[in-house]
């Protein structure tokens, strides 16, 4: 039996890192709103009550581990999510708390670890 896979049938991903050691995001989001939390995988009767977002995009992507650790660490912000294969990292807190966390984790990557970093930025 000769079965033919159609356009649809396959697919073909194409995944490109960048080479380096680089924060590429991080950035506060101040205040969201409640779906914003459901449609990131994050519990709105936990985690709405915090009031910021956190989220940080680094390669290599298992260093997200070691940002996940310093931000946890630095402030009373939570771990809402963390991907060693991505290199995304999502924290929920105050505000305060969140920036301490973003700032602590920018900080130990560019000082520590000799990243290039990108400006925290605040929506």
């Amino acid at each position: 039996m000769n079965q033919e896979l159609s356009y649809q049938d396959k697919m073909r991903i194409v995944q490109e890192l960048v080479p380096g050691k680089q924060i590429t995001i991080a950035h506060v989001i101040a205040n969201p709103d409640e779906i914003l939390y459901r449609k990131l995988g994050l519990d709105p009767a936990v985690e709405y009550s915090k009031t910021a977002i956190g989220i940080v995009t680094m390669s290599p992507a298992e260093t997200a581990i070691i940002a996940g650790d310093i931000a946890i660490k630095s402030s009373a912000a939570e771990l809402g999510f963390v991907d060693r294969f991505s290199g995304t990292l999502i924290v929920t807190g105050t505000i305060s708390d969140v920036e301490a966390s973003l700032s602590a984790l920018v900080d130990y990557c560019r000082d520590t670890l000799g990243f290039t970093v990108c400006p925290i930025t605040k929506t």
